[in-house]
């Protein structure tokens, strides 16, 4: 697709080439440009001004044309009407009448008018062109980033293949510097991977045994080994490729809208065109060579070019810009429809918090560090596979722990354990008071974090309490920002958790977020978005699980962030690579800002033709005097479709992040 997009353009650009300096030869030599400036240029060869136009224009007209000839031909075959259709009537029109006039009888000719039809459409065409090969050539970059070959151990042996051959449960060596062939999970080993050029994360990843690591991203630290678990089209590299794709070809509303005016367009240019010579020829009894000559400007007057590219080149852009910085668009309509966004409901865990328990909050005791408390718990709590003894023990890395002997696990309670000759208990309230310890004023702060859906670890040694630790589901760094952004933009966002009221309340706080949906059960998420769309609200839903994928697809616009499960990507509309809320905001400021360029690029288009077409028919000619000739016609419908094209371009340099 991307090769045949580049051959396009190629083809179009050499058709330019050609026909622009005809063009610009036959300019000096047409009547207008006399009359304007009152200059008669001599004729090579002694050939009269219409037979040398003839020759400059013929080339323009057959060779710059010929595809859109055999594609009108192919359209009125399936009886349709499109664009082609309409380049054919107006520039052959033009053309065929100029060649009478030159050759059969006597008339002004229209060739400057037909050629520099031609060359805009050309151009226009090559700009949309150019647009879609270089997002093509975005896809291309993107399928370039998984390495040909990949090091597969065979009996204990690395062994050379390529990376096409792969298959899932293979395990697979990655060294220093080189790119990971495929997706799966680590076996051995640990490293830092730059993801940047898949999910758009700056920041290198720290990978350990069991953590997943995505083809076609760079290892840059240490060796390791892993599993693939996903190999040719089921890669994510590959999945972003054919969401790139899918949405480049698909079609916003916007375009539908523009598609459907071309249709009405063309078939008015067939209609007015003949009855406009009819009703100046017949009816008011002009000559023949005034009443063809608007004709043959309601015709060319009428073509659509500048349509044609109104959307499909903002739809290139944005797609290419989404994908730049891990957002994928589905499809042209989630692009335009998130613009249009009211509320967004965002689930809690896996989208605004990390998903994984992490210290929040030290409280010491009067007179003791923070330092020792975290360090004392961590010695405690070393070699556990639970997931708060490993946020403390996260918490903790770096720090020098002290040796811990005599350990005993008191089911439901906590653990104990002897620290340099005194017992050191670690775990709930029940496991202090039920050992007498000296709680030391912390009460209070103890069931302040309790209250806010906290969990609260104590530590103690002896009969006294060292401090407490708050341990809880961590805010993702930018969710606050994100949330921010989101009601700058008008947003009404709304945060949707399972979690108890206390949870939710603290971190709705935490965030500036006023409307929460707290204590839902997982069938029950798709009646809350149908709930806030009864308030005539346009709802976007983000989720990471599967339990998010029914009130994904109910949701107007699905966003599934941080690449999420297979079910919940398959539901969205919208996949954000990264595990950024932020993204979220990006994703409604890049709809934004396409939709504001359709929207311009449809008025400048259409607005164009509503205006010209009644003065081209001479509708104000006996009013005013008013008359548009063909190549001027040609001249301004070329200027619109200029001004559509360079104002799609400028979506590139708009501020998305």
């Amino acid at each position: 697709m991307a090769d045949d997009v580049a051959a396009m353009a190629q083809d179009m650009l050499r058709r330019l080439l050609v026909s622009v300096p005809l063009t610009l030869l036959i300019l000096p030599y047409s009547r207008l440009i006399e009359q304007l400036t009152d200059i008669s240029p001599p004729v090579p060869f002694g050939l009269a001004p219409d037979v040398w136009m003839f020759l400059l224009a013929t080339p323009v007209v057959l060779y710059g044309g010929w595809m859109f000839y055999g594609d009108a031909i192919h359209a009125v075959h399936n009886r349709t009407l499109n664009l082609s259709v309409l380049v054919t009537l107006s520039v052959l029109s033009a053309y065929i009448f100029s060649v009478g006039a030159t050759f059969v009888y006597r008339a002004e000719t229209f060739y400057e008018a037909a050629a520099v039809l031609m060359v805009f459409i050309l151009g226009g065409h090559w700009l949309d062109l150019r647009a879609r090969s270089g997002a093509s050539a975005a896809i291309r970059s993107l399928l370039a980033l998984a390495p040909p070959i990949a090091t597969v151990l065979r009996n204990g042996q690395p062994v050379a293949v390529p990376t096409a051959e792969v298959q899932v449960g293979d395990v697979v060596l990655v060294r220093p510097g080189e790119k990971i062939p495929v997706d799966g999970v680590v076996l051995e080993g640990e490293s830092a991977v730059n993801e940047a050029m898949v999910t758009g994360e700056s920041m290198p990843i720290e990978k350990r045994p069991s953590d997943p690591v995505i083809g076609g991203t760079l290892n840059q630290s240490g060796s390791f080994t892993f599993r693939a678990t996903k190999v040719g089209a089921e890669t994510a590299l590959a999945q972003i490729v054919q969401l790139v794709a899918a949405a480049q070809a698909s079609k916003p509303p916007a375009q539908v809208l523009a598609d459907r005016a071309a249709q009405w367009l063309t078939l008015a240019a067939i209609v007015f065109g003949p009855l406009t010579f009819l009703v100046w020829y017949v009816l008011v009894g002009q000559p023949l060579v005034f009443a063809f000559t608007l004709a043959v400007t309601v015709v060319v007057i009428a073509c659509p070019d500048a349509l044609g590219l109104a959307t499909p080149m903002v739809v290139q852009i944005a797609t290419s810009m989404g994908a730049q910085r891990g957002i994928l668009f589905k499809n042209a309509v989630a692009l335009e429809d998130s613009a249009r966004l009211h509320a967004v409901i965002l689930d809690k865990t896996g989208t605004l918090t990390k998903g994984e328990p992490e210290v929040v909050q030290i409280i010491p005791a009067p007179g003791v560090n923070p330092n020792d408390v975290v360090t004392l718990a961590a010695a405690m709590e070393r070699g556990s596979e639970h997931p708060l003894a490993k946020a403390i023990l996260k918490r903790a890395e770096g720090k020098k722990l002290p040796s811990v002997g005599g350990f005993e696990a008191i089911s439901g309670f906590g653990i104990r354990a002897r620290v340099d000759g005194q017992t050191v208990r670690v775990g709930n309230r029940r496991l202090m008071d039920a050992n007498w310890v000296n709680l030391d004023g912390l009460t209070e702060s103890a069931d302040a974090l309790a209250n806010q859906g906290v969990t609260v670890i104590y530590v103690a040694r002896g009969e006294r309490l060292l401090g407490v630790i708050g341990v809880a589901d961590a805010l993702r760094p930018t969710a606050r920002e994100a949330i921010q952004r989101l009601k700058a933009l008008g947003i009404t966002v709304i945060m949707l958790t399972g979690d108890n009221w206390a949870t939710a309340r603290r971190i709705a706080a935490d965030l500036g977020i006023t409307q929460v949906f707290a204590e839902v059960l997982p069938v029950q998420k798709v009646e809350k978005v149908r709930e806030v769309q009864r308030e005539g609200k346009l709802v976007g839903m983000v989720g990471d699980g599967i339990n998010d994928a029914p009130a994904l697809v109910q949701a107007n616009v699905g966003i599934a962030i941080g690449a999420g499960t297979d079910v919940a990507m398959e539901s969205a509309d919208v996949v954000l690579m990264r595990s950024d809320p932020l993204d979220v905001a990006r994703v409604i400021t890049i709809s934004q800002a396409t939709r504001r360029k359709m929207v311009e690029n449809l008025w400048y288009a259409a607005g164009y033709n509503v205006i010209a077409f009644p003065i081209a028919a001479g509708v104000f000619y006996p009013l005013f005097g008013l008359l548009l000739r063909p190549e001027i016609a040609a001249f301004t419908m070329a200027g619109s479709s200029v001004l559509v094209a360079v104002n799609a371009l400028l979506l590139q340099g708009a501020t998305v992040d």
